[in-house]
C-alpha cells in the first residue's frame, strides 16, 4: 500500500470513529497509535511518548488554566452585571442601543475569558431577558448574543488560538495580538449593522422608557463598575505588550487580578471558588489530551510525506493556484463546521492544512486568524452549531429553534465579509504582532 493510500485510510478510519461518537482525542489518538505500531513497529511507541514530552515541555501551555481559572472566576462571580447595567444605562437612550451595548459587553467578556461557551452563557442569562423585556426584536437578540459571545474564540485571550499555536507550532503571543484587531473589526460591523438596522426599523431596538430617574452619580458609579474588568485586562496586557512580563507571568497577573476583584467586590464564596478551580481542570486536561493526541496523528502523518503528496496534487497535477487552494480549505472548514466542533476540525485537519499552508508560501499567523474566523462561522452554522445549541437549550420557550436558526444570517454574512477582508489584506492581523516583536 503507497504512503498516500496510507494516510488516506488513517484519515477515513478517524472520522468513521468521529461519527460513532467517541471522545475526540480517544478516536484521533487511537488511529494515530495503531499506524505508528503497524507502519514502525515497537518503534511506534515513541510517537506518542514524544509527543506527550513536546507537551509538558510547552512552557507557554501553562496560560491556559490561567485564562480559564480568570474566565470562570469573573463569570461565576457576576461581575458582567454590573457591565451590562453600564450598557443599558449609557447607551439605552438611542435605537438599538442595549443590543449594541450588549455587543460591547461580549467583546469584554471575550478579553477576559477567551472561551464562547463563558460568553454565551452570560449574554443569554444577563442580556436575553433584559433585551426581551425592552421590547426588542427576538430574532434580533438572540442573533446579537450568539454572534456576540462567538468573539471570544478571537479576542484574546483565545483558547482555540492556544490550541492552534501547539499544533501549528507558532507563538502564541503573536496569534493573539493579531486576533485583535480582526476582532474588534468584527465587532465594529456587527455594532454598524445594528445601528443601521434599528434607524431603518426602529421596533427591532426601541428606547429604553426607564432611564430618566437615573442619577449623573448613578452613571459615573456604573461606569467605574464597567472599567473594573477593563483594568483586569489591562493589567495583564500592558506589561506584555510592553516586553515588561512575558506571556505565562502575564496570565498569572490576569487571574490574581481576577481573583482578587471578586474578593473586594464581596462576590467570591468557597463553593464559586470550587466551581472555578474544578471547571479549570476539567477543561485544562480537555485541551491536553487533544493536543496530545493532534501531535501524535501529525507525526505520523509527517513520517508518511502525506502533506508534500497532496502539494504535489494540487499544485502540480491540478495546477491550482495557491490562493484558490486556500479558499477551498476554508470552504471544507465551513463544510464540517455543520457536523463537527472547533476543537475537532482543527485536529482532524490541522497534520493536512496547516504544514499545507507553509508549503503554499501563506503566513502561519495569518492563517490562524483566518481558521478561528472560520471557526466562529461554523459555531452559528446548523446543523451542529454550538451556538445554536446553547441559544436553544438558554432561550424562553416563545424562541423556537426557527428563530434561532433565521436569526444568525446576517451575522454569518458580516463573518464572511470579514474573513475576505483579512484574506485580502493580511496586515489587518499581521501588523500588530509585527509592531509589538519588532521593537
Amino acid at each position: 500500500m503507497s504512503q498516500e493510500h496510507i494516510a488516506l485510510f488513517m484519515f477515513a478510519s478517524m472520522m468513521l470513529m468521529l461519527f460513532t461518537g467517541q471522545r475526540v482525542f480517544g478516536a484521533i489518538g487511537a488511529i494515530a497509535a495503531i499506524a505508528a505500531l503497524a507502519l514502525w513497529g515497537t518503534g511506534g511507541q515513541d510517537i506518542p511518548f514524544s509527543a506527550a514530552m513536546k507537551l509538558m515541555k510547552w512552557y507557554p501551555l501553562l496560560t491556559l488554566p490561567m485564562f480559564i481559572f480568570m474566565g470562570y472566576v469573573l463569570s461565576e462571580s457576576r461581575l458582567a452585571d454590573d457591565l451590562y447595567r453600564m450598557f443599558h444605562v449609557w447607551f439605552g437612550n438611542i435605537s438599538g442601543g442595549l443590543a449594541i451595548g450588549t455587543i460591547g459587553l461580549m467583546v469584554l467578556i471575550s478579553a477576559m475569558n477567551g472561551l464562547s461557551v463563558a460568553g454565551m452563557a452570560i449574554g443569554a442569562t444577563i442580556a436575553l431577558p433584559e433585551l426581551l423585556k425592552r421590547g426588542y426584536d427576538k430574532k434580533m437578540v438572540t442573533g446579537v448574543i450568539q454572534a456576540g459571545s462567538s468573539l471570544g474564540i478571537l479576542v484574546p485571550p483565545s483558547v482555540v488560538l492556544v490550541l492552534y499555536a501547539m499544533i501549528a507550532r507558532q507563538p502564541v503571543g503573536q496569534l493573539w495580538l493579531a486576533g485583535i484587531l480582526p476582532g474588534l473589526m468584527m465587532a465594529a460591523l456587527f455594532i454598524l449593522y445594528i445601528w443601521l438596522r434599528c434607524r431603518v426599523n426602529p421596533a427591532l431596538g426601541p428606547v429604553a422608557d426607564d432611564l430618566d430617574g437615573v442619577s449623573r452619580a448613578e452613571k459615573i458609579r456604573l461606569l467605574g463598575a464597567g472599567v473594573l474588568p477593563l483594568l483586569i485586562f489591562a493589567s495583564m496586557m500592558v506589561p506584555f505588550v510592553n516586553g515588561w512580563t512575558s506571556l505565562v507571568e502575564s496570565s498569572a497577573i490576569g487571574a490574581l487580578a481576577a481573583l482578587a476583584a471578586s474578593i473586594v467586590k464581596r462576590r467570591m464564596t468557597w463553593q464559586i471558588f470550587h466551581i472555578c478551580t474544578k471547571q479549570t481542570l476539567a477543561i485544562s486536561c480537555m485541551f491536553m489530551w487533544i493536543i496530545l493526541a493532534a501531535l501524535g496523528f501529525g507525526a505520523v502523518f509527517d513520517g508518511l510525506g502525506a502533506v508534500r503528496s497532496i502539494d504535489a496534487l494540487f499544485t502540480e497535477q491540478l495546477g491550482l493556484n495557491p490562493w484558490v487552494i486556500l479558499i477551498l480549505m476554508q470552504l471544507s472548514f465551513i463544510v464540517m463546521g455543520t457536523f463537527l466542533d472547533d476543537t475537532a476540525m482543527l485536529v482532524i485537519v490541522a497534520p493536512l492544512y496547516v504544514p499545507l499552508v507553509g508549503e503554499l508560501g501563506f503566513d502561519l499567523i495569518w492563517y490562524g486568524v483566518l481558521y478561528t474566523i472560520t471557526t466562529q462561522i461554523a459555531y452559528m452554522t446548523p446543523p451542529f452549531g454550538y451556538n445554536l445549541f446553547l441559544m436553544k437549550a438558554m432561550a424562553p420557550p416563545e424562541i423556537g429553534l426557527r428563530d434561532i436558526y433565521t436569526s444568525i444570517v446576517p451575522f454569518v454574512g458580516l463573518m464572511i465579509l470579514s474573513l475576505a477582508i483579512i484574506m485580502m489584506f493580511p496586515q489587518i492581523a499581521l501588523w500588530l504582532p509585527e509592531y509589538v516583536y519588532g521593537k
